[in-house]
């Protein structure tokens, strides 16, 4: 019995000493000036010991160190805290992928720069002023896929855009070949209609159209996607908290203060609830984020392999080369098919002066293309590592709106076990943690959220996400989609490789060889070859001459 008393005496003690404890820090609020006066108040706005806490209308009332003036000025400091992690993440991530779509868009411009330049002093070198006197048509070429590389099919339709190109290029030939007669331009637009039936450049062509039309859709949708990244977490990250958060950020941070308690933490799953409550429309971005995202990490594999377009791009010159190779060697045949379905062309009535095949400037057969022998990079990198890094921080940056409560509510801002801030006193929290997103607030015991009323800025760029992903799709078949952009205005047509199925993976045709074989035009409708009308001997050494000017091209500086 006395051993029973001498324990509730003890118990009592205990009682009384915590309890005169917390009296005294209530009566000298001291830390809470203190702390208070840290956040950058001031120090007279916090009572000198504990006052009624009635009025107040977040914390809890009773004694407290806490003035409503108090109140109102630490919720704005706790919005401004709830706010800081969430924007500082935001802007590493958009200074991420900003910094990401700027190495791609310099590196592809770049590619296109040294493909010209490439072209330009290899063509300079091998054919002279018959390449000088012609540039402007490869100028114009390399022009062209700038346009469609920064605008898309609204400032360029491809298809149409190399259909002129050869077109130009073959009726320049023709007439060089052919320098004996003389031709008009009906007789020349019946040339152009023929040109996919005498395909007097073999299927450079054909390869190169589905060659380009599938690099440049993938990249610059590609780039296109970077540059919405930054745009989409930008405004959502400008979203304002509602009043109902700020109140539950109040509660959170701020009431231990007017309790005397500056230093205890927030429980973390009391934490959770409360950012997941006021980021539950933030969190329903995470779906179509995903989304857009797989989708981008698929058109970053469509780049390292069949749309890769540095392995487009650097070797044109070579290609287009091998084009005019094709069409040289076949000079006679098309010439003498031309004359068959487009009828005998008349001499020429000028006399030429007659030039040897060196005063030309040709000097020879184009030089096969060696891989060892160009430039290995553009912009100082490889599309390789481009690709490798970037997918890197695509995967990284998913479910990001979800993970923002967890990645928020760690560390230093939390306080483990139960020694934490529970919303009313030091002790176990112990509501559930309620889900992420709007729908699963109806049930949050923190924060009150009206799930009848999505935020109509989040809501606009769930739209925006879904767009852009369909566009990335369409860009991994080889389709494209018209982009609107800020230089360029809209519009344009649907276009692509007609590539929708796994053989993109696999099409080997799309990569030319170097060796050169020739290729025997087929004329169905024009005709069959004939002895009359054929190009002389002497033409033949002047159609050598000839190629040699449609080789000439790109850029002249």
């Amino acid at each position: 019995m006395k051993t029973l008393l001498v324990l509730c005496v003890v118990c009592t003690l205990v009682v009384f000493s915590v309890s005169m404890t917390a009296e005294q820090k209530l009566k000298n609020c001291n830390e809470v000036r203190a702390a208070y006066s840290s956040k950058g108040f001031n120090v007279n706005d916090v009572p000198n010991k504990g006052v009624n806490g009635a009025p107040l209308k977040v914390c809890p009332q009773g004694f407290s160190c806490c003035t409503v003036e108090m109140e109102e000025k630490l919720s704005q400091q706790s919005h401004t805290e709830i706010k800081a992690p969430v924007s500082r993440l935001s802007t590493n991530l958009q200074s991420t992928f900003r910094q990401r779509h700027d190495h791609f868009d310099k590196f592809f411009r770049e590619l296109l720069k040294n493909a010209e330049v490439s072209l330009h002093s290899m063509f300079v070198r091998t054919y002279g002023m018959m390449y000088v006197q012609n540039a402007e048509l490869f100028k114009k070429f390399f022009e062209a896929l700038t346009r469609y590389y920064v605008s898309g099919g609204a400032a360029v339709n491809l298809d149409s855009m190399l259909s002129d190109f050869w077109a130009d290029l073959l009726e320049r030939m023709f007439r060089l070949v052919n320098v004996q007669y003389e031709f008009t331009d009906a007789y020349m637009e019946c040339v152009s209609q023929h040109t996919e039936q005498l395909q007097p450049f073999g299927d450079v062509p054909r390869k190169l159209r589905i060659q380009l039309t599938r690099a440049f859709v993938a990249a610059r949708t590609f780039v296109r996607g970077l540059t919405l990244m930054p745009e989409v977490v930008n405004k959502v990250s400008m979203v304002s908290a509602s009043p109902s958060c700020v109140r539950a950020s109040m509660k959170m941070l701020y009431c231990p203060y007017c309790s005397g308690q500056v230093a205890l933490k927030p429980c973390q799953n009391y934490c959770l609830n409360v950012l997941r409550g006021c980021l539950a429309n933030q969190a329903d971005l995470d779906t179509e984020w995903n989304n857009f995202l797989d989708a981008m990490l698929s058109l970053a594999e469509r780049l390292e392999g069949p749309f890769n377009f540095e392995s487009v791009m650097d070797p044109i010159d070579v290609k287009i080369s091998e084009a005019i190779m094709n069409m040289q060697e076949n000079s006679m045949q098309v010439s003498q098919k031309v004359f068959q379905g487009c009828g005998q062309p008349k001499p020429s009535k000028t006399l030429r002066s007659k030039r040897s095949i060196k005063d030309t400037g040709f000097n020879g057969r184009f030089r096969p293309y060696s891989p060892d022998a160009r430039p290995t990079t553009a912009a100082g990198t490889s599309l390789d590592r481009l690709t490798t890094d970037v997918k890197k921080k695509l995967k990284h940056a998913k479910k990001f709106w979800s993970t923002l409560p967890e990645t928020v509510c760690a560390g230093e801002r939390i306080a483990p076990g139960d020694e934490c801030w529970n919303g009313t006193a030091k002790s176990r929290y112990e509501s559930v943690v309620i889900g992420n997103g709007l729908a699963n607030q109806v049930s949050n015991p923190d924060v009150d959220v009206d799930i009848t009323k999505p935020d109509i800025v989040i809501r606009s760029q769930i739209a925006v996400l879904k767009e852009m992903t369909s566009w990335l799709k369409a860009a991994h078949s080889g389709n494209d989609i018209s982009i609107e952009t800020d230089e360029d205005g809209s519009g344009g047509e649907e276009s692509g490789s007609g590539c929708d199925s796994p053989s993109c993976d696999t099409d080997r045709d799309m990569y030319f060889s170097t060796t050169r074989s020739p290729v025997k035009p087929r004329i169905d409708s024009v005709g069959s070859p004939s002895a009359g009308g054929v190009a002389s001997q002497g033409s033949v050494a002047l159609a050598l001459c000839g190629l040699a000017l449609a080789l000439l091209a790109p850029h002249l500086r």
